[in-house]
């Protein structure tokens, strides 16, 4: 059964925060029904309306046809393609009525110097969970996060008798490294997945890291981050007390668990919408009053101006369903 069942009354879809709507979905059919959308599976047909949902996420054994995924776009509903319980994210299609806001906002707080330190405090304090000094240097922050770290690991070394070396292992050669460095590689996979699924269901990109810099999931790698030493540790430690044999099966099965029952899709899109929240920029009272249905404003240096509008003809708004059409 998929982590997220689709509902059959559909009262209650699981939400992200300021009422975004999601739905995964493994083995099974979609197509077009009416105004909505239509599920078969095992247990028959289960309609969904498509303007409760703001994100489907298709799992294994999924197949959709093209008329489905049209009413998806055309009600800005983003499609994502992902692994068994989000361990994988392949890809996505997103509608065209999705707002750029918070893109535009990461991408601000990411080019400005001193905006950007700030989120890497804050993430840094997500990892904490308590007030960062902002008198204490990059490299001490850094070290003070490695010295958590370790205390994880010597925690749930002694908690599950399993022995502890260090973080090592090579990809070129897998079966040479320990049951809980595999366990802890195949988990970080998971997790990854999991973080990429929530970055850009809730429109920010994977690309534009803080901490990490340098690759396109330089960001998923800044998330994931924050609940490794919480979840993933001691599931790969737990998974390793029971035995060598298939290790990275039994890590990836307790982190499925782990994500249902703690909702953590939804905790990190509530940790990533407070991430760049209070940082002074001006798109940040824009966000409640974006209507999806209007087309997207002009860039100018004075400030964006309103898109749809033929400037230069011979009276205010001229021209300006040619322009849309």
């Amino acid at each position: 059964m998929p982590p997220v069942p689709p509902a059959r009354n559909l009262k209650e879809l699981p939400k992200f925060r300021d009422g975004l709507s999601y739905l995964y979905v493994e083995h099974a059919f979609i197509e077009q029904e009416a105004q909505g959308i239509g599920i078969y599976d095992r247990e028959g047909l289960t309609l969904v309306p498509v303007a409760a949902l703001g994100v489907l996420f298709l799992g294994p054994g999924t197949r959709i046809t093209h008329a489905a995924i049209r009413a998806l776009a055309g009600n800005g509903c983003t499609v994502c393609w992902v692994g068994e319980g989000y361990a994988r994210f392949y890809a996505q299609g997103l509608g065209d009525t999705r707002s750029a806001l918070r893109l535009q906002r990461q991408a601000r707080a990411w080019a400005d110097p001193g905006l950007h330190l700030e989120v890497v405090y804050r993430l840094y304090e997500k990892r904490f969970q308590e007030p960062l000094p902002r008198d204490f240097s990059l490299e001490q922050v850094r070290g003070l996060e490695g010295v958590r770290v370790r205390a994880a690991y010597a925690r749930w070394s002694r908690e599950t008798g399993v022995p502890w070396k260090g973080r090592s292992y090579d990809r070129r050669d897998w079966a040479a490294s320990d049951p809980v460095n595999r366990a802890l590689s195949a988990g970080a996979a998971y997790l990854y997945g999991l973080a990429h699924a929530a970055i850009v269901s809730a429109g920010f990109s994977p690309a534009l890291g803080f901490i990490h810099t340098g690759k396109l999931l330089s960001f998923v790698y800044d998330v994931a981050d924050l609940y490794k030493t919480e979840v993933l540790v001691p599931a790969a430690f737990l998974a390793a007390a029971e035995g060598d044999l298939e290790v990275e099966r039994r890590v990836r099965h307790r982190l499925r668990e782990q994500i249902q029952e703690a909702r953590l899709l939804e905790r990190m899109v509530e940790d990533l919408l407070d991430l760049f929240q209070g940082l002074g920029l001006p798109e940040e009272a824009k966000e409640e009053e974006e209507d999806p249905t209007r087309p997207g404003g002009l860039w100018d240096p004075e400030g964006e101006v309103e898109g749809g509008v033929a400037y230069g003809g011979d009276g205010p708004g001229e021209g300006a369903e040619e322009l849309e059409g």
